[in-house]
């Protein structure tokens, strides 16, 4: 049985699937949150290859190449092993064994009531995630948590619920077997807004993504077909860049004075959104070019 908590250290834990090399989102939304972290507390971050077979089951063939897609991506970030712990979550089966102990204490309706279990089913159509294994995402999160003493997760507002339900898992344990585990609290990190190319929602399946991996030529591609403020028919018109897909990216990647210029001269059509998208364009391979050339170290390393 594992060992009672240490209920006053503080532990940060979190993780990724493999399902793909890592884009802007990816930074935007956790690996620019996680850096940080490592210099304040204990890290654990964890690959959770099993998470992938949730909905990836039926075709394992890429999700061993994608484990070195992503830990490449990590470690160019400034994911460092001296001061984390980073592991892939299959290695340690210690995982899949508490997986199986709190499932016998966690009731089928808590699984069955998280909101993204409907809405993921919707979106997937394509594929048949009605599983047990996909039910049962939520506890083994909570497993890949508390496995590694996790008691703080760096989540947006939109992944509260889930560590709500962590801590109700946990504090059903502890109330028949005894105090083992700390209830995760949850670490609430900034939410960007970054769309896709295409303004959706950023991701490999709709091929709308700039990959951390991308070259200067790639970056340059992607973004000059990107759509802008409709409002701007001709070079002439003012636009509202709280409108345009393009600004998003200005408030991630571009200076306070940079996005001053581009909102002025945007409204007043004294700029046109080529000139916009150059200086974005401009931007982003300022910032992928030191994680291009750290990604080119490691990838040399023979694994």
């Amino acid at each position: 049985m594992v060992e009672k908590e240490e209920k006053s250290k503080k532990i940060v834990m979190s993780g990724m699937r493999p399902t793909g090399k890592l884009h802007l989102g990816h930074w935007e939304g956790a690996l620019k949150n996680w850096v940080p972290l490592q210099d304040k507390y204990p890290c654990y971050f964890s690959i959770v290859d099993w998470h992938a077979l949730t909905t990836d089951y039926q075709d394992t063939s890429e999700i061993k190449g994608y484990i070195r897609e992503v830990l490449l991506d990590w470690l160019s970030t400034g994911i460092d092993p001296g001061k984390s712990t980073v592991f892939v979550q299959s290695a340690v089966k210690e995982i899949a064994e508490l997986y199986l102990l709190l499932s016998m204490s966690t009731p089928l309706g808590w699984l069955e009531r998280v909101p993204t279990f409907k809405e993921q089913q919707q979106e997937m159509k394509d594929r048949d995630i009605n599983t047990m294994g996909f039910l049962g995402y939520p506890l083994l999160q909570t497993v890949d948590i508390i496995i590694v003493r996790g008691t703080l997760v760096p989540v947006g507002e939109d992944q509260v619920f889930h560590l709500e339900l962590a801590r109700e898992i946990v504090r059903r344990f502890n109330h028949i077997f005894g105090n083992y585990f700390a209830e995760p609290q949850e670490l609430l990190t900034p939410l960007p807004k970054l769309p896709g190319l295409d303004g959706r929602k950023m991701s490999k399946s709709y091929d709308n993504a700039i990959y951390l991996s991308d070259s200067a030529e790639t970056v340059e591609r992607k973004i000059r077909p990107m759509k802008t403020d409709v409002r701007r028919k001709r070079r002439t018109d003012p636009g509202v860049p709280d409108d345009c897909p393009v600004f998003y990216f200005h408030q991630s990647f571009s200076s306070e004075a940079e996005r001053a210029e581009i909102v002025k001269g945007c409204t007043t059509a004294s700029i046109g959104c080529l000139d916009c998208k150059k200086i974005l364009i401009d931007n982003l391979n300022h910032f992928l070019d030191p994680i291009r050339e750290k990604r080119k170290k490691y990838e040399a390393i023979d694994t």
